[in-house]
């Protein structure tokens, strides 16, 4: 989910509880639009991490607290000047905006009493922590935006702080039934987005999760919607807002059942994540800071994979742009039979070509039809045969020699889409050095000395096992996949894969025993889904016992034959397993 509104409300009653009354004893900014503000309350001691980098805007309570710069920036200078031991007495949010405003009581430079307000606005890359006073007139800010950076709002020292209005949207608090009927849903587009785009603090994903509530599609167009769909729409939205607004917040993160890649994180369960793995924790904050730390694994993957899949994708397109040269050269040799067949009729007929003749017709002998031969002028027919007979042998040499390139380029485009694939489905590092390791032993990249720590990566084949007991092994990248087949199973065991597309060696092991019906669904399912056809709805599998299999002479790791085999079409998912 976004960070949007209904997470910020849910965070806000909890920052609240937390900090309220609390005194800050330290105030750090360890990166430059990052601050950590250390509170301590009820004989607890809180960090308070808030960040408004653009890409990644947060605000929760961690446990890991961070170095700073040993110079302070101005900002925190000023912070800490103002409020460096002030006391929290509120932590609040505007309507539902994706604002937090945190208010502080402090002491002035005369000992009077005095307040200020530190707002954190969670708004991509609009995102800010802006410092005012208690009339509201900004102090300073984390990122300071002048007229030339925004021309709805500059947030500068001595300018009104001011939240900007969202076009066309209303506050949830001020809509009445008549308001939501006649200004959200009557807005030509989907339910679901209609909603969004017109209630402040509502993600697409809480407006999927309202319509699914009140049991309406969230694609049905509004114009579609009958009486009794818009009445329940209403009557979900305003439990909606009861259930954010009195009842404590329950903080699940939903992952891929098979990767466990978090999808989505949100303060109340969410129905549209229903069959995905859901994993209850005991705070928003640990919720926000456990979603975005797993998340930041997969980025942190799929940008340790990037130089790789470029490098990949351009030795590809090379040996596919040879291809068309060589299959271009290839044609080019469709004339070698005419030219052997010109230099035979001119040693059978030649010494009846007068001299200086352009051309001469004989006959073929092959066909016993009249055939025209172009000759040069200056040469006698005997020459011109053995010129014939020279374009004839030199057509041959290169067709031969083609044939062989082409096959050798066809191996090397069928390896590289292999490896692509791999990359796909590349889950840890282990994964990745035995990419690269294929790589350079096919001499696609150049040998790198490995370190030692590369060099003790080992990486693990998946293993699935069916409600029935059967185990199932599934490579991920082609040593993998080697290993699998020739390796792990036995003569009897069952091979799936993905049909005439790059994908995973898929093991079941029999234990000598008939498999069930559905296990080989199980099994044909897993081996769509991890394959290039992965996306498809519907993807052939074929299938056949291991000891049908053999390796290709000479071929890559992972390139197997086989001439008897079943085949079925499914769709690409794993279900019925639970992962080892």
């Amino acid at each position: 989910m976004s960070f949007d509104g209904i997470t910020v409300h849910a965070l806000t009653r909890e920052l609240n509880h937390a900090l309220q009354n609390g005194r800050i004893v330290k105030i750090a900014q360890p990166q430059p639009e990052e601050l950590i503000i250390t509170v301590k309350n009820n004989g607890s001691k809180y960090l308070l991490l808030m960040n408004a980098n653009a890409s990644l805007p947060l605000i929760y309570l961690t446990e890991k607290n961070e170095v700073s710069p040993l110079k302070a920036p101005g900002f925190l200078m000023l912070l800490r000047k103002y409020i460096g031991s002030g006391i929290i007495e509120e932590v609040s949010q505007p309507g539902l905006e994706r604002v937090i405003c945190i208010h502080i009581r402090h002491l002035d430079e005369m000992g009077d009493e005095a307040h200020k307000n530190l707002y954190i606005e969670i708004m991509g890359k609009y995102s800010n922590i802006i410092f005012t006073d208690d009339n509201g007139k900004i102090l300073d800010s984390i990122k300071r935006v002048g007229a030339n950076t925004s021309s709805v709002r500059e947030v500068l020292p001595g300018r009104d702080y001011f939240i900007p209005a969202q076009k066309d949207k209303y506050s949830p608090f001020e809509i009445t039934e008549t308001m939501f009927y006649e200004d959200i849903l009557k807005r030509p587009m989907e339910c679901a987005k209609a909603i969004s785009s017109g209630v402040v603090g509502f993600s697409y994903v809480t407006s999927n999760q309202l319509c699914l509530m009140a049991s309406v599609d969230p694609g049905e167009s509004t114009a579609a919607l009958t009486y009794d769909d818009r009445d329940r729409l209403y009557q979900g939205f305003k439990t909606l807002l009861d259930t954010i607004d009195n009842k404590p917040a329950e903080p699940v993160i939903y992952s891929d059942p098979v990767n466990k890649k978090p999808l989505e994180f949100s303060a109340w369960p969410l129905e549209a994540y229903r069959d995905s793995d859901c994993r209850k924790l005991s705070s928003v904050s640990e919720m926000l800071y456990t979603f975005y730390a797993s998340k930041n694994t997969y980025s942190n993957m799929k940008q340790r994979s990037a130089d790789l899949r470029k490098n990949v994708k351009n030795l590809l397109e090379r040996e596919s742009k040879k291809l068309n040269i060589q299959e271009k050269q290839l044609k080019g040799t469709d004339k070698m039979d005419k030219y052997r067949l010109y230099g035979e009729l001119l040693h059978t007929y030649g010494y009846s070509v007068p001299e200086g003749a352009k051309e001469t017709v004989v006959t073929n002998y092959y066909t016993n039809e009249p055939l025209t031969i172009p000759l040069d002028p200056e040469m006698t027919a005997m020459e011109c045969a053995e010129k014939y007979f020279n374009r004839y042998n030199k057509l041959k040499r290169t067709k031969e020699a083609v044939t062989v390139q082409i096959e050798e380029t066809k191996k090397n485009i069928d390896q590289l889409d292999s490896i692509l694939t791999s990359l796909d489905l590349a889950e840890d590092e282990g994964d990745l050095s035995e990419i690269k390791t294929e790589l350079s032993n096919a001499g696609f990249i150049h040998k790198s000395s490995r370190t030692r720590k590369e060099k003790d990566l080992k990486a693990e084949p998946l293993h699935f096992v069916t409600e029935d007991g059967f185990d199932i092994f599934v490579g991920k990248n082609n040593f993998q996949n080697e290993f699998v087949t020739f390796k792990k199973a036995d003569p009897d065991d069952w091979w799936f894969h993905a049909k005439k597309v790059p994908g995973s060696h898929v093991i079941v092991k029999s234990g000598g025993k008939e498999l069930p019906d559905d296990v080989f669904v199980i099994a044909a399912q897993i081996a769509a889904y991890y394959s290039k056809g992965r996306d498809n709805e519907k993807t052939e599998v074929d299938y056949v016992k291991r000891k049908e299999l053999k390796k290709t002479n000479g071929g890559a790791p992972g390139f197997v034959i086989y001439h008897t085999n079943f085949s079925m079409t499914v769709h690409p998912q794993v279900s019925g397993v639970k992962k080892v």
